[in-house]
């Protein structure tokens, strides 16, 4: 049986892909890849966070061009048939398929790894060209010239040494063996590799600098195939009926292509889809702390910032360069939301980032209850009990809460308008994201209520809350009164609704709360 040269894996695996329900059809990216062959531009290096179909789009081309089977039952259906080079391109190619990622059963060091990868090619193609078995190669660039032939090579987790810091001290030698492999050699017809981080910072001079990189930061050309678009996602809601768009473009929506069209995680939609239920997919599959991880390296710098994300206010910031295989620990906050966008952790588009929707939004709010966070950890932890006090209507809890946080070493925290003050109520109430849907500045009756809280459960009352700078929390009730800012949710049907004024008096230094219950 085949090791990586023509292999039937990536035919079983799209052909299981294709059949599955929630199918999104991404073929027209072959069509793509196709005016690449045996042309200047045949070297391609896709990388994408972890969940994003890198995985998916590889199998689909192993089942495209491996010439060993026949694989036109599962193309025929798909938007790649509608192309003129369709069938110039099926199953036309010796192809070989290699996962960077597979370490050897009984060994350790990185000649092992780096044998296995050697073997199995040197084996493939020896029982492939049988008339190459007696004689000797120094180079597997040797022994695959010898065969006179053409190959297209598919690499996945090209990255996997670097992402997972394995045999640190021959990462330089791992990209002279894939250069030596792949760079000027006239059997190479298409090289495709993927993985999640990028090479071209690593890599200086002549290692391997043939590929074309498209990445987070960086495509010009293949975005849209990874991650699902606004209408691929409509499309899959329409084949259930348990969850809404708007269930789904809460949870998993954030991303951007450089028009600006919406991308979604695939695998948690897909989840989400298959369960019937919104919840956190894609986060349980990273190997570390997520957010944390990144932001611990300068928590000092970055810490405003992301007050201001999980405020869903954008930061504006340039990214010059970006976080790339063998780099050091970032070191400052460029280098920090660099990587972060790498790893799919932000979105960055038209120079601002923020945090994609709410499932990564949960990763932030888990973060920031850690101690390095220093006020803003103590806001976040007693967010339950300032969430208790309002549901009892015990206004001076609240109160009493916000002012014992006040004068921190945040800035942000050192409010003098209801913007800043906005801000610390959003930190204040995100024990309250498990149990309702926040919306700030949201239409309801006659105006834009500051802050409407919708029960996720019956048993909840609804929340409005409104803020006042230097006026009383009886004026923000009266407001809320007025102009019947609690439509909206006798709209959703919630029996019991709170209103709540909240005030701070920028000479006295005072927070004032009263809580009214309006039905």
């Amino acid at each position: 049986m085949a090791l990586c040269l023509n292999t039937e894996p990536p035919l079983i695996l799209y052909t299981e892909l294709v059949n599955s329900e929630f199918f999104v059809d991404k073929s027209a990216m072959i069509e793509a890849i196709n005016k690449r062959i045996r042309t200047n531009t045949k070297y391609i290096c896709i990388t994408k966070p972890r969940r994003f179909g890198k995985t998916s789009i590889l199998n689909m081309l192993g089942a495209y061009y491996g010439k060993a089977y026949d694989a036109k039952g599962v193309f025929e259906h798909l938007d790649i048939s509608k192309s003129g080079a369709y069938n110039t391109h099926l199953n036309q190619y010796n192809v070989i398929s290699l996962s960077l990622n597979d370490l050897p059963d009984d060994g350790s060091t990185y000649e092992d790894y780096i044998n296995l990868i050697k073997e199995s090619i040197t084996e493939d193609i020896k029982e492939a060209y049988p008339e190459l078995r007696e004689k000797n190669f120094h180079r597997i660039s040797d022994l695959l010239a010898a065969t006179k032939e053409q190959f297209i090579f598919i690499i996945d987790e090209w990255d996997y040494l670097f992402s997972h810091e394995l045999f640190t001290e021959h990462h330089s030698a791992f990209l002279e063996f894939l250069r030596n492999l792949l760079k000027d050699r006239p059997y190479v017809a298409l090289t495709y590799m993927t993985g999640v981080l990028p090479v071209k910072k690593y890599s200086m001079g002549s290692a391997l600098n043939m590929f074309r990189e498209y990445t987070m930061l960086k495509d010009p050309f293949f975005e849209e195939y990874f991650g699902f678009t606004e209408n691929e996602v409509e499309a899959l809601c329409d084949k259930q009926t348990a969850l809404t768009m708007e269930d789904i473009r809460d949870w998993y929506n954030g991303y951007q292509t450089r028009s600006g069209e919406r991308l979604y995680n695939p695998r948690s939609v897909v989840c989400a889809l298959e369960d019937a239920a919104c919840q956190s997919y894609w986060t349980r599959t990273g190997k570390m702390d997520e957010v944390l991880f990144f932001l611990k390296y300068n928590i000092g710098e970055v810490r405003d910032d992301v007050v201001k994300m999980v405020n869903d206010m954008p930061v504006i910031i340039e990214i010059n360069e970006e976080y790339a295989a063998g780099q050091k620990n970032p070191k400052n906050k460029e280098e920090i939301f660099s990587a972060m966008i790498i790893y799919g952790l932000l979105s960055y588009y038209d120079g601002n980032i923020r945090i994609p929707n709410k499932e990564l939004m949960l990763e932030f709010h888990k973060a920031l209850k850690d101690d390095e966070f220093g006020y803003v950890a103590e806001l976040v932890r007693n967010s339950n009990e300032i969430l208790n006090a309002t549901l009892d209507k015990k206004g001076d809890i609240v109160a009493s809460y916000l002012h014992n946080i006040h004068n921190s070493e945040l800035p942000i925290l050192r409010y003098n308008d209801e913007n800043s003050l906005s801000c610390v109520v959003t930190l204040a109430y995100l024990a309250a994201r498990d149990m309702y849907r926040v919306e700030r500045e949201e239409k309801s009756g006659k105006g834009f209520a500051d802050f409407i809280f919708h029960p996720r459960r019956k048993k909840f009352p609804g929340i409005v809350l409104e803020l006042k700078a230097d006026d009383t929390p009886q004026a923000a009730i009266a407001q809320i009164r007025m102009k019947e800012y609690c439509e909206k949710l006798k709209g959703e049907h919630v029996e019991h609704i709170l209103a709540v004024g909240l005030s701070y008096d920028t000479v006295k230094k005072e927070h004032q709360c009263v809580i009214e219950e309006l039905l």
